[in-house]
């Protein structure tokens, strides 16, 4: 069977070869470096981490072997996904593209609309894996277990990391945000990877703070007495540590950690975001083109000791 395919338009006349898509949620913790991206995996790889306590101790005139080293490990195991669609030609005769279809029995899609759909389907892929890598679940088809999901089930997570959450708003996000700074440990702060990883409510709401409209702020204009007109869509940053905008991450969440601590595996890279389109009129004599992707992925992290949580509640502590 074709994917249903509702078309509300009509054909009447030349078309002007513009196809418009819903805006979508963009994959962006991937596209902007969020993450540490382990790729050509063919089923799974194991992370391995070495730790010592402390190495000096006092001296004396033998050999003696006090300190303690330590050999960790956690894996990334890929799990499939696909995405099959198929299209009949026929739906489309009545369309604005059928005069890009020709004029033969054995028509194809219009060039414009496969090349916008192809893009279109990327993206969707994209929107999907980012939502995934969060807060996916294992259970939910086409998830994986995200980062929260993960950080939620895991008994290692030390409470005085997990930060109680709230709805975040400009007028509590200065304080909210200083509870996660508060929370970093020690051997975590200042690292250079670290970043604060917030979901879109808590950045909106930072803007905002420091637009100068908030309750702590209602006496000024905000950053250089600019307003709201302050923001430019450039990096934000809090007490020093990056912000790092993850559309992923549900409403009033957050989490503190090192890009190098936050893990997503995969086989090629190019696997979700290459689609392949097959007009089966010359395999089947149908007149169905499939379009198809397939991809491998997971995610993980190494160190809960090195993450501060928020808003995520922990159900194993």
């Amino acid at each position: 069977m074709a994917t249903t395919v509702n078309i509300s338009t009509s054909y009447a006349g030349q078309d002007s070869k513009l196809w418009v898509k819903a805006a979508l949620l963009s994959g962006n913790t991937l596209a902007n470096g969020g993450m540490t991206i382990v790729p050509n995996i063919a089923y799974k790889t194991t992370m391995h981490k070495l730790s010592t306590d402390s190495l000096l101790k006092d001296a004396t005139c033998d050999f003696t072997a006090l300190s303690t080293v330590t050999l960790s490990e956690r894996s990334l195991t890929l799990e499939p996904f696909q995405v099959n669609l198929q299209l009949c030609k026929k739906d489309f005769y009545a369309t604005w593209s059928a005069e890009e279809m020709g004029l033969s029995a054995n028509k194809v899609l219009a060039k414009s609309f496969v090349d916008y759909f192809l893009a279109y389907i990327t993206e969707k892929v994209a929107e999907s894996v980012e939502v995934s890598i969060w807060r996916g679940a294992n259970g939910t088809t086409g998830q994986i277990d995200g980062i929260t999901t993960l950080l939620a089930a895991d008994a290692a997570l030390p409470a005085a990391q997990e930060v109680a959450g709230t709805t975040v708003d400009s007028g509590d996000v200065i304080a909210e945000l200083g509870k996660i700074v508060d929370a970093i440990p020690a051997a975590l702060y200042g690292s250079p990877d670290l970043k604060i990883y917030v979901s879109q409510n808590i950045a909106k709401a930072y803007v905002r703070a420091l637009g100068g409209f908030s309750v702590a702020a209602t006496s000024n204009n905000g950053v250089e007495n600019k307003g709201t007109q302050w923001y430019n869509g450039q990096g934000l940053t809090f007490d020093g540590i990056p912000i790092f905008v993850a559309n992923g991450l549900a409403a009033n969440t957050a989490i503190a950690a090192e890009t190098s601590n936050l893990f997503f595996g995969c086989g090629l890279l190019n696997d979700t975001n290459e689609i392949k389109l097959l007009d089966m009129s010359e395999i089947d004599g149908s007149m169905n083109v499939r379009f198809v992707m397939r991809a491998g992925m997971a995610v993980n992290y190494h160190s809960v000791s090195d993450i501060v949580t928020y808003g995520i509640t922990n159900s194993a502590n």
